[in-house]
């Protein structure tokens, strides 16, 4: 199976042996292409010197997380690759991950996104977020080498380029944060299924911080918007999960004399609104089968 690993940049440094030297340790070969999204530090450099065989992209501004990816996954498309793998820049794999998920897309097309396990940087424990996906899974293959899961973060995604030419790339109503989210509500839309593997392991150096009152409403506008784009749900019930659930909330905080949440809630609820004819064109995309957003 012909394999494009993508790499999306920014401030690569203090990972990049990890990461790289991972790849090339890798069971499974597979071409990598690091997509740079304007690093301030020495990422280029470090990259162009050390690992020339990594094909770069050196965007002029930041295009995002999911803007960035598409560009990677229409190079898939043009040049004939079978499969796409996204990693995170801070992340790393075990030498037998890569070929295990890529037996495994091939034994259960199904799913149209698989995952290793994450651990955390340490290898101390299971990487948090991913903990929590995983205590929602439910079901798993007969042979036990698939867990089945409503959710997986994109910090390692083994995709079929069969599936992207069904649903596409990202959707750009999603710039930083929620393009995962939104995608894997498009994979259950068009009838594919999300699963890891208990067998093999990833690396997620990803740091937790407190979550200051800015990235918490930031939180709540993508996590909003991506119900309002849900195509589980019809337009209605979309509205009703999105704009009035914000409205709900702006009024028990109002009702709490916490006036200055309520505001920030009817803020984030004017901002969602204001999109509601875009969000309602990306739908109507999104229920298409073809490679939306990545279309040579």
């Amino acid at each position: 199976m012909k394999i494009l690993t993508i790499i999306i940049s920014y401030n690569f440094e203090e990972w990049i042996e990890r990461c790289l030297t991972s790849l090339q340790h890798s069971e499974q070969p597979c071409s990598v292409l690091v997509i740079d999204n304007a690093s301030q530090d020495q990422t280029v450099t470090l990259i162009k010197k050390n690992y020339p065989e990594v094909r770069l992209i050196e965007n002029k501004q930041n295009a995002g997380f999911g803007r960035a990816n598409n560009q990677g996954m229409q190079i898939a498309l043009q040049e004939g690759y079978d499969a796409v793998f996204l990693l995170n820049q801070d992340a790393w794999i075990a030498p037998q991950t890569l070929g295990t998920l890529c037996t495994l897309a091939m034994q259960h097309p199904e799913y149209g996104v698989l995952s290793p396990t994450h651990l955390t940087g340490d290898g101390s424990c299971l990487d948090p977020g991913f903990a929590e996906y995983a205590t929602h899974s439910t079901q798993q293959t007969a042979d036990g080498d698939l867990l089945e899961c409503p959710f997986i973060n994109a910090a390692f995604w083994f995709i079929p380029v069969s599936v992207l030419n069904h649903i596409g790339g990202f959707s750009p109503l999603f710039y930083h944060y929620g393009e995962d989210k939104d995608y894997i509500n498009r994979l259950h839309y068009h009838g594919y299924k999300l699963a890891y593997s208990p067998h093999v392991n990833g690396w997620h150096d990803r740091a937790y911080r407190a979550v200051t009152p800015k990235a918490f409403y930031h939180a709540e506008y993508v996590y909003h918007l991506s119900e309002y784009a849900n195509l589980n749900y019809s337009f209605t019930k979309a509205f009703a999960y999105s704009i009035l659930a914000i409205g709900k909330k702006s009024g028990k905080k109002l009702l709490k004399g916490d006036f200055a949440e309520a505001g920030a809630y009817l803020k984030l609820g004017g901002r969602l609104l204001s999109l509601s004819k875009r969000v309602a064109n990306t739908r109507a995309q999104n229920q298409i089968v073809q490679p939306n957003y990545i279309q040579p």
